[in-house]
């Protein structure tokens, strides 16, 4: 018997938009205290610097600003979920962006604000239900605003790694987020019924092909606190090392997740 098909996940588009300027608001207060030496110091994405990750920071953000100028697509053509498995694509481009971004800004506060100011503004302007032309095809805005609570949460926590002592919070709302889009990514990459990936308290999916499970305690069961499905989404985290260094509990013949991790690389 097939899975049943589940119906799309929805998102206030309210509480998105204050989730992420809520997580944008800690990142600039972090990146506030920065001294030249740390902006300097390298960190885990390739040869970027700390300098450059907070410029590419900033984009999640004024990206939306960009889509804005660019004309309204006839339709809408993507879903959602569609989102994760399209960020690997634009890989070298981003990565030119942020270098350029950095050296052209070298007041990365004001940079920031001025990204701020002007995304809310575009949003104070522009009703959710407005069509974008995203990497991954024509989105809503307000299903692209989820997308950016991902590269925040991802993005911060590559921050923190970069940058020993710093301690940038995580809105709660932004994580949630960040969780649940990437948990149905999964569901949507691998559908069945036979594992349970469980990620208190945000998300629970099932997912692989096999036999479903329809009472008491599942066979295959995945568990793991959010920030480190973020990491393994994201690739900053390889499932070997997380399930040998205890951050994620998996159980059952059909609960290994390696094949499928990470989902935006």
């Amino acid at each position: 018997m097939p899975p049943a098909r589940r119906r799309a996940r929805a998102y206030d588009p309210a509480r998105t938009r204050t989730a992420v300027l809520a997580q944008f608001a800690h990142v600039r207060t972090a990146v506030r205290g920065l001294t030249p030496e740390q902006l300097a110091l390298p960190t885990r994405l390739g040869d970027w610097t700390v300098r450059e990750l907070v410029a590419h920071i900033g984009r999640a953000l004024s990206t939306v600003d960009r889509l804005l100028d660019e004309p309204e697509p006839a339709r809408q053509d993507a879903r959602l979920l569609d989102w994760p498995f399209a960020v690997a694509a634009d890989a070298d481009p981003i990565a030119a962006t942020a270098r350029r971004l950095a050296a052209d800004h070298p007041d990365l506060d004001a940079h920031l604000a001025e990204v701020e100011r002007r995304f809310t503004d575009r949003l104070d302007a522009h009703p959710g239900t407005r069509l974008l032309a995203t990497s991954a095809g024509a989105l809503p805005l307000a299903d692209y605003l989820v997308t950016r609570t991902i590269e925040l949460v991802v993005h911060t926590d590559d921050l923190a790694a970069a940058v020993p002592g710093l301690d940038i919070p995580y809105d709660r709302q932004a994580l949630a987020a960040a969780t649940r889009l990437l948990a149905d990514a999964v569901a949507a990459k691998a559908p069945g019924g036979s594992t349970e990936v469980r990620i208190p308290p945000y998300a629970v999916v099932q997912c692989v092909e096999g036999p479903r499970h329809t009472r008491g305690t599942p066979p295959n069961v995945v568990e793991t606190d959010p920030l480190t499905w973020v990491r393994l989404a994201a690739g900053r985290l390889a499932w070997k090392d997380a399930v040998t260094g205890a951050k994620v509990r998996a159980s059952g013949e059909r609960a290994d997740l390696g094949e499928l991790l990470p989902l935006l690389a």
